[in-house]
């Protein structure tokens, strides 16, 4: 199933009044007055944005991510996270604080207090991808990343060619650095049952 959906946003001028930058109620008697904007008054914004499936459709998907052989499960929702490690030049502390910054800001009551019905605590799974430097993946310790889950049984974890390897800019022989690189790690974590 296809949706159509068309917005537009108030030309920029519009926006900016006196000393502040767009003022919270320029912005609410905006979206007030147009409840149904239009794209077409605004050719700098391209439309329609097309959804593929709607969430429901999404949620009962039989695989968590899409184009993937990943276990099947049923998809509650993605938790997503970067982390890096600028001294030391350590792939999995990135990896480690990538799952961290992705499951750090979120409290899943929905399992514990039985919300969903017929599916208990421990039903919960976990799908874990990682964005990885292809030159770094080799030297990932799954099961240090692992460790970083209080809870949820972890079906799979499953490397990509992706983050980065930059410079930090400084090397600190103090703190371990070999070199000056940083390297970054990109996490999604597909939560479900």
């Amino acid at each position: 199933m296809a949706v159509s959906i068309s917005f537009s946003l108030p030309h920029p001028s519009f926006l900016i009044s006196g000393s502040s930058f767009f003022p919270n109620s320029t912005i609410s008697r905006y979206l007030f007055l147009n409840p149904r904007p239009s794209c077409r008054s605004h050719p700098q914004f391209s439309c329609p944005v097309r959804a593929i499936r709607t969430a429901m459709e999404h949620s009962h998907a039989a695989a968590a991510v899409e184009g993937s052989n990943l276990p099947a499960m049923k998809l509650l929702f993605v938790e997503m996270g970067v982390g890096y490690d600028q001294h030391g030049q350590d792939i999995t502390v990135a990896a480690m604080r990538a799952c961290r910054d992705a499951i750090s800001s979120n409290s899943i009551p929905a399992f514990r207090r039985g919300s969903i019905p017929g599916v208990t605590f421990g039903q919960m799974k976990l799908i874990i991808r990682l964005g990885v430097p292809h030159s770094l993946q080799q030297s990932l310790d799954i099961d240090r990343v692992k460790s970083i889950f209080p809870y949820g049984e972890i079906i799979n974890v499953e490397v990509v060619d992706g983050g980065m390897i930059c410079s930090s800019g400084v090397l600190v022989e103090e703190m371990g650095d070999k070199n000056e690189d940083c390297y970054i790690v990109n996490a999604a974590v597909y939560v479900g049952y």
